[in-house]
C-alpha cells in the first residue's frame, strides 16, 4: 500500500482495516464521519425550519448518513431518511448498530424503506444528503438506486454527497449512466482518486478527518496484507498466480531454498521451482512432492549454469536469489550475470543471504523491480556502513540507502523497517523465538511469492514482513520460543486468509 495525497478505494479499505487493528473501530470511524457531515451542514445552514432529506444505502456510507441524521436532529434540523433498501438488507454491522439507534427516534425522524423502485416517496427538502454508495460505486446503477439518483438530481435542494457521489467511480472518476450532482462532497481522510476528474458531480470537495492519524500509514497491518493479495476468482487457472524461481542451495545448505519455495507456495503462488546444484536439488526433491527442482551441473552455482538458469527465469514471474547459495568465487560471478539477465528482461527480483552479499560487491541501481532483505550485518555488507542504534536514525538510514539503490529494502529486526526510498513502514509482528535459522528464508519466500503474483515491491515487502512475523507469533503462542522455521509454514495460510486474527496475539504482546 503506497499512499500519496489521494487514496483509492482499496487503499482506503486497507487504512480502515489497519485502524481497527490498532484500536480504532469502524463504529468510531462512522461516528466521526457522520458527525462531520452534520457539522458541515450546520455551519452553512440555520436549523430553524430547515429540512434535511438523507438518502442512505445498506453499507458503511449509509451508516454515515444514519449518524448524520442523529446529530442533525440534536442540532434542531427537521430530518427525513430514505433507505434505499429493506432494513433487513443492511450489510454493515456498524451501520446496523446506528440504524437501531435511530429506531426510538422515529417520532422525530421520518423513515421510509424503499423496497422497490415503485415505493419511492415524494420528498421535499432544503438540503438533500447522498449517503447511498460512497466508494462502493463501480458499475451502472440498478433500481432503485438509479431512480433515487434521478430523484435527487431533480430536487431543488442543496446537495451534499458523503465521501463520493453515488454513481461516480471513486478510483477513476468514471460515470456509467448517471450520478448524483452534488454542491459539496464531504470526503474523509484524503481525497479519493477519482474525485479530481469528476468535478461536475462533486462540487466543492471538503476533506474531513475521521480520527485516523496519518502517521498510522507508517505501520504495517492486516490491511497491507489484503491490499497485496491478488483476488482469486473461480475462473482462475494454473499459472495465473505466478511462478517463482528460487535460485539457491549448495553442498552445505539445502534447507534454505526449500523453505523459501514452500513459503511461497503457502502464500499462494502457483508454481515454485528451485534451481540448485545437482546433489542438493536431489535432496530438496525428497523434502516435498510440491517442490519442483532444476538440477544444475556442478557442486556449486557457476557461470556454466547460466543457460539453464536463463530458461527458468524466462518462465518465472519473479526470482528469489540467494538462500543457502554459498559464496564461492564462481558463484559470485554467476550471481552478477543472473542479476544482469533478470534486469534485462524486467522480472521482479529478491536478493537475500548470499545473493545479497554477492550483490554488495558490485551494487548499483537496477532497472527491474528489486527487493533486498538484509539483517543488520548483511545491511552493513550491502551498504558499507553500520546501522545506528536508535530506530529513528535507522529509519532515515534505510530510506536513504533504498533511494540510492533504487530498491525496496526490508531490514529484518525486532522492528522490521521497509522502505523504497520514498515511503517507509514499520512492522511490529514477530518475536525473539524467530532468531532461529531459516525464518529469514521463509520471509524471502513469502515476499517472493507476492512479487510473483504481481504485487508492487514495497507492498510485497510490507505485507510479507507482517505475514512472516504474525506466523511466528502464532507458533510462539502454540509452542513457545522452541520453534523450527518449518512451523511457520503451517500458519502462513491462516494469516493470509485472516490477517486480522493476529489482533489477539498483538493484544497479548502489548
Amino acid at each position: 500500500m503506497v499512499l500519496t495525497k489521494t487514496v483509492t478505494s482499496s487503499e482506503m479499505r486497507a487504512i480502515e482495516t489497519n485502524a481497527q487493528y490498532y484500536g480504532i473501530s469502524l463504529l468510531q470511524l462512522m461516528e466521526t464521519a457522520g458527525r462531520n457531515v452534520a457539522e458541515e451542514i450546520s455551519a452553512r445552514f440555520k436549523p430553524n425550519k430547515t429540512k434535511v432529506a438523507i438518502f442512505c444505502g445498506s453499507g458503511g456510507n449509509g451508516g454515515d448518513g444514519f449518524v448524520a441524521a442523529r446529530y442533525l436532529v440534536c442540532l434542531g434540523f427537521e430530518v427525513e431518511i430514505v433507505l434505499a433498501t429493506r432494513s433487513s438488507n443492511i450489510v454493515s454491522e456498524s451501520a446496523k448498530h446506528n440504524w437501531d439507534v435511530l429506531q426510538p427516534l422515529r417520532n422525530l425522524i421520518k423513515i421510509t424503506e424503499v423496497k422497490d423502485s415503485t415505493l419511492i416517496p415524494e420528498v421535499k427538502a432544503d438540503i438533500v444528503v447522498d449517503a447511498m454508495l460512497g466508494i462502493g460505486s463501480k458499475g451502472k446503477l440498478r433500481p432503485p438506486l438509479l431512480q433515487l439518483v434521478k430523484k435527487i438530481n431533480k430536487m431543488d435542494s442543496f446537495c451534499v454527497a458523503v465521501d463520493v457521489p453515488t454513481g461516480v467511480n471513486s478510483d477513476t472518476g468514471e460515470v456509467l449512466g448517471t450520478a448524483v450532482k452534488a454542491d459539496i462532497t464531504v470526503t474523509f481522510y484524503k481525497v479519493k482518486t477519482g474525485l479530481k476528474t469528476a468535478k461536475q458531480f462533486t462540487g466543492e470537495i471538503i476533506v474531513k478527518n475521521i480520527g485516523v492519524p496519518q502517521e498510522l500509514e507508517q505501520f504495517a497491518g492486516p490491511g497491507d496484507v489484503t491490499f497485496a493479495i491478488k483476488p482469486r476468482l473461480p475462473t482462475a487457472h494454473k499459472g495465473e498466480f505466478g511462478r517463482l524461481l528460487v535460485i539457491g542451495g549448495s553442498k552445505t545448505f539445502s534447507g534454505a531454498p526449500a523453505l523459501a519455495a514452500l513459503a511461497a507456495l503457502r502464500t499462494g503462488v502457483d508454481i515454485a521451482t528451485i534451481a540448485a546444484p545437482e546433489k542438493t536439488a536431489t535432496v530438496i526433491s525428497g523434502m516435498s512432492a510440491a517442490l519442483i527442482t532444476k538440477k544444475l551441473k556442478g557442486k556449486h552455482l557457476s557461470t556454466n549454469n547460466l543457460d539453464a538458469i536463463k530458461k527458468e527465469i524466462d518462465c518465472a514471474t519473479a526470482v528469489v536469489l540467494g538462500p543457502g547459495l554459498g559464496l564461492h568465487p564462481e558463484t559470485k560471478q554467476a550471481v552478477k550475470q543472473i542479476i544482469e539477465y533478470t534486469e534485462k528482461i524486467g522480472k521482479s527480483l529478491l536478493l537475500d543471504a548470499d545473493g545479497l552479499k554477492a550483490f554488495g560487491e558490485f551494487k548499483r541501481k537496477l532497472s527491474c523491480p528489486l527487493v533486498v532483505t538484509p539483517h543488520a550485518r548483511e545491511y552493513e555488507i550491502l551498504t558499507g556502513t553500520k546501522l545506528p542504534d536508535s530506530l529513528e536514525e535507522k529509519i532515515k538510514h534505510v530510506k536513504n540507502s533504498a533511494k540510492e539503490l533504487g530498491a525496496t529494502i526490508l531490514l529484518k529486526g525486532p522492528v522490521d523497517v521497509a522502505s523504497d526510498g520514498k515511503y517507509t513502514k514499520l512492522n511490529f509482528t514477530g518475536n525473539q523465538g524467530m532468531t532461529v535459522g531459516g525464518t529469514g528464508d521463509v520471509l524471502s519466500g513469502v515476499v517472493g511469492g507476492l512479487l510473483a503474483m504481481s504485487s508492487d515491491p514495497f507492498c510485497a515487502a510490507v505485507a510479507g514482513a507482517f505475514v512472516n512475523g504474525a506466523a511466528g507469533d502464532f507458533v510462539a503462542m502454540e509452542k513457545g520460543f522452541h520453534m523450527l522455521p518449518m512451523d511457520l509454514l503451517d500458519w502462513i495460510p491462516h494469516v493470509m486468509d485472516d490477517p486480522m486474527s493476529h489482533l489477539e496475539v498483538q493484544t497479548n504482546k502489548l
